[in-house]
């Protein structure tokens, strides 16, 4: 009796952890609502090279290299 009882509350158990109970989000997912500070890279989004924020240029919500990438972009 108790055997079938404890076989019972390990399979809500399961089932609970498995698919009802939420995990948490990665950080990776989380990144892009962050404040970006001056020394983090970011992709330019016409040649794809990684500059520094305080290098790079925000136009709209894309980063761009350079003056000539921006205009490529237009």
């Amino acid at each position: 009796m108790i055997l079938k009882l404890l076989l019972v509350l390990t399979v809500i158990g399961l089932v609970y952890f498995l698919f009802i109970k939420k995990k948490p989000l990665k950080k990776a997912q989380t990144k892009k609502h962050e404040k970006l500070e001056g020394n983090d890279m970011v992709e330019c989004k016409n040649c794809g090279i990684y500059a520094e924020v305080s290098d790079s240029i925000l136009s709209g919500s894309s980063y761009y290299c350079c003056q000539e990438c921006l205009k490529e972009a237009q």
